[in-house]
């Protein structure tokens, strides 16, 4: 459903993508994970057919996204970061006026409108203003006026940004809901751990390339055993002790010492007996899409 086949932008001298390359497949949701600066939103506006890309190509729905952008923007819906409700109207205005704007009106229209909001759960909502509305509730409008046409494939970008983490989870379900009764195909960029975690497969944006794809679960399990975090005065000195007495990789990383290692546990113990008074902190958690992108980039997303 989308392609997209070594992917180049350039600003400047900056490169924001640097040969990016993977596909999307019908009714699938999939993320695009990384840091701010990373890649995430140049990637969605070519998608979204906003830029042309410097090189490279990309394809949504069958369509080039530079030779057939009329007919790209036909199949697609889009949300963006920035909203772009009218909040001096209510949700049944707003999609109103949005319809109108894909050329639909009299009883079609309605009955997509009435659709959209039973699909999003704003049938109660309809005559509320939208500047009444909580930030969750804006943004579930916003995905109701993006459905309006029917589009084979939504793009989101940064979606729940400023959302509380109940309101992340209730859009994550009310997408998942999309997927599975509309079959849309949902490409969706964030920063979130949480809500990439939710996704069907995914890739991991750093700096502009592709350092990892795959879903969250098979990505996780990269990572052998548990992760051990250490806190300490000294981290290099920590770091080289680990390594000369157990042999093992360590990364140092925000004035931390992390240790990925089997029987994390026991671990622990012994590091605390063998250096008693250098380890201040520990903690120990089963591995996660950011110590998996810790250990590709030795950065963090967030």
């Amino acid at each position: 459903m989308i392609q997209v086949d070594n992917l180049t932008h350039r600003y400047g001298d900056r490169t924001a993508l640097d040969g990016v390359a993977f596909a999307v497949r019908k009714g699938e949701i999939f993320g695009l994970l990384g840091p701010n600066g990373g890649g995430k939103s140049t990637l969605f506006r070519i998608l979204s057919t906003m830029m042309v890309p410097t090189g490279g190509r990309a394809s949504v729905a069958g369509f080039d996204v530079v030779k057939n952008a009329a007919e790209v923007r036909r199949h697609v819906g889009v949300v963006f970061q920035t909203q772009s409700l009218d909040k001096a109207l209510t949700v049944e205005e707003n999609l109103r006026s949005q319809g109108h704007l894909h050329g639909l009106s009299g009883l079609t229209l309605t009955e997509r409108m009435e659709h959209a909001m039973q699909r999003l759960g704003l049938l109660d909502r309809r005559k509320d203003l939208v500047e009444s509305l909580s930030g969750g509730l804006r943004r579930r409008v916003e995905i109701a006026k993006a459905l309006l046409h029917r589009p084979e494939v939504l793009l989101m970008d940064e979606a729940s940004t400023g959302l509380d983490p109940a309101a992340r989870r209730d859009l994550s379900r009310h997408v998942e809901s999309l997927r599975e009764h509309e079959r849309v195909t949902i490409l969706l960029t964030t920063h979130i751990l949480e809500e990439a975690a939710r996704c069907d497969r995914l890739v991991l944006l750093h700096q502009g390339k592709i350092v990892a794809e795959g879903s969250p679960r098979d990505l996780c399990s990269r990572i052998g055993g548990d992760v051990v975090v250490l806190e300490t005065a000294d981290t290099a000195a920590l770091a080289g002790k680990l390594r000369e007495r157990f042999g093992l990789q360590p990364s140092v990383m925000d004035g931390q010492v992390r240790v990925e290692i089997e029987n994390g546990h026991r671990f622990i113990t012994e590091a605390v007996e063998a250096f008693p008074g250098a380890i201040e902190a520990v903690s120990l958690h089963k591995p996660t899409l950011e110590d998996v992108f810790v250990r590709e980039t030795g950065a963090a997303i967030e």
